[in-house]
């Protein structure tokens, strides 16, 4: 995959869901309200009835034609833009009736990613990108039951990883269904829990993850609480559950509330400390030598190991910046007494 693809798949970072059958995300564009960077999904899926599908899309395209007037005419900040479907046929039809107004959008969200759909899904995506002068994306979601149940689920997850292999760098992220795993069982999590808290949904995402975060980003499932102004344990347990996510190979994570992005991308930000080790590891110029110590406190860095964790480290970075951490501003305590003695 190529250098400017690679810190491409960073940037999707905070995906905010929307209805497409609402003014909701344009009105957010308008206003300026959320602290960019953030991603965009215009969903016509579980947010939007079945018998409102085409009205939906109706407001959708008009939705997309608007933003993209706001695009030409403003320097406003503009999210990276996703159509959420539901099938493959829906997909190409957006595209074709979209005309101009395409432009805005950077790919699609392939919801219930399955073998029975997955064919259909990269013709649609391959055919739109035949006609279309840049790359147009897709995110396919893994929440189907075969991948859920543990009798199928390693055979259907590899199968899965051959066919989304099929599409190359047109694959920005892979992303998870966590709710719909839930829905199986009948389990929701509160506040106070996590999503690695459920013994069986928790074995699912270390499948997945074990699968596919080798070689693409996978992004973390949605978290349901949100800011009400009456409490702000929704935010405690988002904080709690985005270090778990990070710690477990998740990138990103789905949004359902403008209030929720600002947290998700202080989640995303990189230490001090860790930017500094992988600038280290990335600039290696001992030809004798592969580990060293850390420019913090007591870690090593060893450049066959943490290669692959320094770029990813750099790239969020890059798209999210850093923040000072107990162990560098320990570092500067300890540099001010040494000077001092």
């Amino acid at each position: 995959m190529s250098d400017k693809f690679d810190t491409l798949k960073y940037e999707v970072g905070a995906l905010l869901y929307s209805p497409a059958n609402t003014d909701k995300l344009l009105r957010q564009i308008i206003s300026q309200r959320i602290t960019p960077p953030y991603s965009a999904a215009l969903c016509l899926e579980d947010s939007v009835g079945d018998s409102a599908v085409e009205e939906a899309e109706s407001f959708l395209l008009a939705t997309l034609l608007k933003i993209n007037l706001i695009s030409q005419s403003t320097d406003k900040y503009l999210p990276k833009i996703f159509i959420r479907v539901r099938c493959p046929e829906q997909a190409l039809s957006l595209y074709k009736r979209a005309g101009s107004s395409f432009t805005v959008v950077s790919g699609f969200v392939l919801p219930k990613y399955t073998l029975s759909n997955a064919d259909a899904y990269n013709n649609a995506v391959r055919e739109i990108n035949k006609s279309c002068d840049r790359p147009v994306y897709m995110m396919p979601i893994l929440e189907s039951p075969d991948i859920l149940s543990l009798a199928t689920r390693i055979s259907v997850l590899s199968q899965l990883k051959e066919k989304i292999a099929e599409m190359g760098d047109l694959v920005l992220n892979i992303r998870v269904g966590g709710n719909d795993f839930c829905s199986a069982f009948g389990l929701r999590r509160n506040t106070d829990q996590t999503i690695y808290d459920i013994g069986v949904i928790n074995s699912c995402l270390t499948d997945i993850l074990n699968i596919f975060a080798q070689d693409y980003v996978v992004s973390a499932p949605v978290w349901e609480y949100f800011d009400t102004g009456m409490s702000d344990a929704w935010k405690k347990g988002l904080k709690k559950e985005l270090k778990l996510d990070r710690l477990n190979g998740f990138i990103g994570k789905t949004a359902i509330h403008p209030s929720q992005v600002a947290v998700i991308n202080k989640g995303l930000r990189v230490t001090l400390s860790d930017y500094k080790d992988a600038l280290s590891i990335l600039e290696w110029s001992s030809d004798s030598s592969g580990v060293e110590k850390s420019q913090t406190l007591g870690r090593m860095n060893e450049v066959k190991c943490h290669t692959k964790w320094a770029l990813k480290t750099a790239a969020l970075a890059s798209a999210y910046g850093i923040i000072e951490d107990k162990t560098s501003e320990m570092k500067k305590t300890v540099d001010l007494v040494s000077v001092i003695g």
